[in-house]
């Protein structure tokens, strides 16, 4: 059996909001492609998205329980979190609910690193990470099962037609795991439940390409509460987006695109719960002034119902922006510019004017050097206004973002890179204990935070063998206090190696993450660990192939969030069956 070809090179949307291919791309942008999507069956996109570089993950036990992204240091309500483009943090915590996204119906997955409110607003401090499901532009389908550790269970199916006309997709996932024990000194084992549906259609209409894309998870999630008294909460989470573009002259495409997006979660011991439902309208249009310089300009509109009931202390918040960005990229000979600028009025908050400033320039054939600086922004959500801790008089956070980068391709397939980078963040907001005794609180702005960090990178992609290696050292640092950031590592190491043999693979991914510091009275320290995981594609024939993918292999005991379990060695089996 013939060794499958070498990788080709994506093309990227989330940088630009434009089709580009990755190696023109002046913004750090990191790809989890289809390929390794599939050939591992993952229990929760956390543990996929933690063995990316400046990528760090906080979870309130094991897979599909609370998770917080951390991107290159920013916390988890600075990086805006997109499923086919929709936004789907919610207007109340913050953070999207990435536990919820199952992995079986992801095509791929776009992770840019820096500010980015120019052209999405708010919450972009850190970055953007799109999640993209899977379309089915040719004609087929695929089932899986599997079994796991922890009486874990799951089932997919993804389905797809294409003709001349259009194409359709359809993609089921359920997942039913037992759990574990989700805190410490508890015995009752803490599981999850999720059906995910994906649905995709497009189709062109007289020159309008016509298109819609659903995405919908709901299920429960067990775990313990902060007596350690077993609970259990349902959530639901969708995001839908109907889509018309055109094009109204050779040189210019229009796109307008309608959006909507819910969250709930309820408490199922309580009266608590979160709400949010959120519209978009945004109308982007390209225009191709020359071969070597376009021009991307757009509006958004966008209304958001946020109500919530915390600890008995209910809330509502609605909310609507507007935003205008204007975006022009040029190249001259080597030398390649991006400049963005936005503004976005908030209801609330008022003005923001935030910028993208990029420069490129190819020192050979092979190697190019990249400045990129940028100025982001947060609003403060419901629960920071008006929940536990809530504070009306809280003022926006402010980033201003700097960063410099030298990449250098060889001609045998390697990529290496080397990133340095520092976020301002102004008025940042945290949550200040003023009575020790009931741990009462109140949410303010701190006067200023600072992430200083380097990345380097290497990858290869061959015939064969594929590898990847990344370490980031980062410094995240509470300026008024001088205290490192919570939850967030100095140093972070990664190492992937994947041999394919034949049609079958096999690749194991191994991570370093330093201590970190955590809540606490005083903050407790939580020490460095090792993960190493494996897992391997074995084609039985060319319609049936069996995965494997072994979690934890070294058995290492860990935190992720001080006080809650992860997952000891684990084993997760599953058989895949393509219809042709």
């Amino acid at each position: 059996m013939n060794a499958l070809p070498p990788p080709i090179e994506p093309v990227v949307i989330t940088a630009t909001r434009t089709e580009s291919p990755l190696d023109q791309v002046i913004a750090s942008v990191d790809i989890i492609s289809g390929a390794e999507l599939q050939r591992q069956p993952a229990a929760d996109l956390g543990d996929l998205l933690r063995m990316r570089a400046g990528v760090e993950v906080a979870r309130l036990g094991g897979p599909g329980q609370q998770t917080s992204l951390f991107l290159r240091g920013t916390d988890s309500n600075h990086v805006l979190v997109l499923v086919d483009g929709v936004r789907i943090n919610p207007g109340t915590i913050g953070s999207a609910a990435i536990q919820n996204i199952a992995p079986e119906l992801i095509e791929r997955v776009e992770i840019v690193k820096g500010p980015r409110s120019t052209l999405y607003g708010s919450d972009a401090i850190g970055g953007v990470i799109n999640v993209i499901t899977r379309r089915g532009a040719t004609s087929g389908a695929s089932v899986q099962t599997g079994v796991g550790s922890y009486d874990s269970r799951s089932a997919s199916l993804n389905a797809g037609i294409g003709g001349t006309r259009g194409d359709a997709s359809l993609g089921v996932s359920w997942v039913n795991s037992d759990g574990f024990p989700t805190r410490g000194g508890d015995s009752t084992d803490r599981g999850y439940r999720n059906l995910s549906m994906t649905a995709a259609a497009r189709t062109d209409l007289s020159g309008v390409e016509l298109g819609v894309r659903a995405w919908h998870a709901e299920g429960t999630s067990e775990y313990s509460d902060f007596f350690v008294t077993p609970v259990d909460q349902d959530f639901e989470n969708s995001a839908l987006a109907l889509t018309a573009a055109f094009a109204p002259a050779d040189a210019w495409h229009s796109r307008i695109t309608a959006s909507q997006m819910q969250d709930r979660l309820d408490q199922n011991q309580s009266p608590d719960f979160v709400r949010t439902r959120r519209w978009q309208l945004d109308w982007q249009n390209d225009i191709a002034a020359s071969e070597h310089h376009a021009l991307t300009t757009g509006v958004i509109w966008q209304d958001e119902n946020a109500n919530a009931e915390s600890f008995g202390l209910p809330y509502t918040a609605s909310i609507s922006t507007s935003q205008f960005y204007l975006q022009d990229q040029m190249s001259f000979g080597r030398a390649h510019v991006l400049l963005a600028g936005g503004y976005t009025d908030h209801e609330t908050f008022g003005a923001h004017e935030t910028w993208n400033a990029e420069f490129g320039y190819e020192l050979g054939d092979s190697t190019m050097l990249t400045l990129a600086a940028g100025r982001a922004f947060r609003a403060p959500d419901a629960t920071d206004l008006y929940g536990y801790g809530g504070n009306a008089a809280l003022n926006p956070e402010q980033s201003q973002s700097y960063e410099a980068s030298l990449r250098h391709d060889t001609a045998n397939g390697h990529h290496f890179t080397l990133t340095l980078f520092r976020n301002e963040i102004d008025d940042l907001i945290e949550f200040v204990v003023t009575d020790f005794e009931t741990f009462d609180g109140e949410n303010r702005n701190v006067e200023r935070a600072r992430i200083d960090g380097l990345e380097a990178g290497w990858r290869y992609a061959g015939e064969r063998w594929a590898a990847r290696a990344t370490a980031t050292l980062q410094d995240p640092r509470d300026l008024v206090t001088d205290e490192r950031l919570l939850r967030r590592a100095r140093e972070n190491f990664t190492l992937g190696v994947s041999r394919r043999i034949g049609a079958d693979e096999i690749a194991v991914d191994l991570l370093y993450a330093g201590d970190r510091e955590d809540f606490g009275f005083p903050q407790v320290t939580m020490p460095a660990y090792w993960l190493a995981n494996l897992s391997a594609s074995v084609a039985v024939n060319e319609r049936w192939t069996l995965l494997a993918r072994m979690e934890n292999l070294l058995d290492q005991d860990y935190e992720l969030a001080r006080g809650f379990n992860t997952m000891g060695r684990s084993l997760f089996v599953a058989v895949r069956h393509e219809f042709r």
